[in-house]
């Protein structure tokens, strides 16, 4: 089964959460309290029942995949039979927003687990909502209000309240549903709520702490889109450093030159020789070193107008005081199938996933113009104009998490070091501003950060990138499986330490061949210096400097 969770879009598809009986046992044998069908006619705050149905074992057809991967039908015949509810919320008279709420006929765990969305959302993780009832949960989607590809956001264009859907409304709308059809059909309250989104799936997360502390028990925010308005800022602002000049622009047959300039230079600074950074932050690469002889350019050398752009991709966008208002991408992620050459590069300039995203945000959301001209374009004018016009429904920057704190709830943080489409940096600094906000010791009581070395967009990359997040999974113990330790924490009060992740290879990409630990931030891994550097214990979680 593929799916995707987060920006990741038709470049990766990310398999099912989890297999079916994988996430601990059932908290109680749950069976329906009321036929399904009477839900039809259930009333709900600024919202309709449009269909409530018995799905028979095995009977649900598998859903087109809108990310272009195949359809699995095996997964689809192994679902137990459950009950399918679809919500329309009408919050305002602009909008209207899809809810599918599945519910398992027998055996329902007690807990609800509601998926976030990637990119502009405009759909339904259908296959996430089948791995999480398979597990035993309720499960909860939206497309928050719009259905759309992930790129596209001309829904938006003279559509305030649909913004605001898709910024915020449209997740809390859905665990409002959600709960209140869970409710009704068992006559049992949800004992426990999660969430889990990576990329604007993790932006809605980190949003639902901030400003719904008391929709979620345990939240998974992985790779945050959260500081929107200065992410997409930055989208235009390396396209326009990549097309500054016709020179400028790095195309993507040059990547394999660069990766290995990279390596070249930092690859052994954690003692181990395997193309993974641990740290990237204390690689100091400088494209200088492979700009081309004075006539010369091939594939194997930078000119001085593409070394330029590249410095400038790495020093993160600046503002005209020289201010910077996004961190810079990291050195490390530059090859790959989710790596530069998609998401910053592009095919042919301006043909990016940044650039498509960056241009659509800033014609259809903050000023209103099919036709935009990005010529205009300056950091500090089109920030400032973001800003004013959609932070408050889409930036989740606030540290001040003390009221998701107080009522108990547990939020892991995690990010691939190698992204290529949100800087790392980005969720180190806003996990920075919780501690600086509520202090240390108050931060780690309920929040952890894990920094994936090697680990591109939500996945992918030469890292470890299998550790529960969002993937049909083995390991069901809280060392290997984020979920299970976020769970853990929740319900029996066991904070998560390291944990373990595992890299597949194979001909099926079925066979693990790599298992490292990955570290409560500020802590990282380091290799004892003996034995197999495939293997997880031969390695241990030091803090800085140690």
């Amino acid at each position: 089964m593929r799916i995707v969770n987060g920006l990741c879009g038709s470049l990766m598809a990310l398999t099912a959460m989890f297999s079916a009986g994988q996430m601990g046992s059932p908290a109680a044998a749950g069976a329906a309290n009321i036929p399904c069908e009477k839900l039809a006619s259930l009333s709900l705050p600024n919202a309709t029942v449009t269909l409530a149905e018995v799905v028979e074992a095995g009977a649900y057809p598998a859903p087109p995949d809108p990310f272009g991967g195949p359809s699995d039908a095996a997964f689809w015949k192994r679902l137990p039979a459950f009950c399918r509810v679809v919500v329309h919320s009408h919050p305002s008279a602009d909008s209207d927003i899809p809810i599918e709420i599945w519910m398992p006929m027998q055996r329902w765990n007690g807990k609800l687990q509601s998926i976030g969305n990637g990119g502009f959302a405009g759909s339904i993780g259908y296959g996430e909502l089948g791995a999480a009832l398979a597990s035993g949960y309720a499960a909860a989607g939206t497309d928050t209000g719009h259905s759309a590809s992930l790129t596209d956001a001309r829904w938006a264009l003279g559509h305030p309240e649909k913004v605001a859907d898709f910024g915020y409304r449209g997740i809390h709308e859905m665990t409002l549903a959600a709960k209140a059809v869970v409710q009704n059909f068992y006559a049992a309250g949800v004992k426990r709520a999660y969430f889990a989104g990576c990329s604007d799936g993790g932006r809605e997360a980190l949003m639902e702490a901030q400003r719904f502390p008391e929709d979620y028990d345990g939240i998974l925010a992985g790779a945050p889109a959260n500081n929107w308005t200065a992410l997409l800022t930055t989208g235009i602002a390396d396209t326009l450093a990549l097309t500054a000049k016709p020179e400028s622009f790095i195309p993507q047959a040059k990547i394999p030159a660069i990766a290995k300039a990279v390596l070249a230079k930092c690859d052994e600074m954690d003692g181990v020789k395997d193309g993974i950074l641990n740290d990237p932050r204390q690689c100091h690469f400088d494209p200088a070193t492979i700009e081309c002889k004075a006539g010369e350019d091939t594939d194997a050398c930078l000119t001085a107008a593409q070394v330029t752009a590249l410095k400038a991709l790495y020093a993160g966008a600046r503002d005209g005081d020289g201010r910077q208002i996004f961190p810079g991408y990291l050195p490390g992620a530059e090859e790959g199938g989710n790596g530069w050459g998609t998401w910053i590069f592009g095919s042919t300039p301006g043909r990016s996933l940044m650039a498509l995203f960056g241009k659509s945000y800033f014609s259809d959301m903050v000023y209103d113009k099919a036709d935009w001209d990005q010529a205009s374009f300056t950091v500090e004018n089109a920030l400032s104009d973001a800003r004013e016009k959609t932070a408050a429904a889409l930036d989740a920057v606030n540290p001040d998490l003390s009221a998701f704190e107080e009522r108990g709830g547990k939020l892991i943080l995690y990010h691939g070091w190698d992204d290529p489409a949100i800087a790392a940096l980005n969720t180190v600094n806003y996990y920075e501003t919780v501690e600086a906000k509520l202090g240390r010791s108050a931060t780690n009581s309920f929040v952890r950060l894990y920094m994936l070395p090697g680990v591109q967009h939500c996945g992918g990359g030469p890292g470890p990138d299998m550790f529960g997040q969002a993937l049909e999974w083995q390991a069901h113990d809280p060392e290997h499986n984020a979920r299970v330790a976020l769970e853990f924490w929740v319900e029996k009060g066991t904070a998560p330490g390291p944990l373990v992740a595992t890299k597949m290879g194979g001909q099926a990409q079925s066979v693990p061949v790599m298992t490292r630990p990955i570290c409560p931030y500020p802590q990282s891994a380091r290799y004892k210096g003996k034995r197999d550097t495939n293997k997880a214990k031969n390695f241990v979680c030091a803090a800085p400097g140690k």
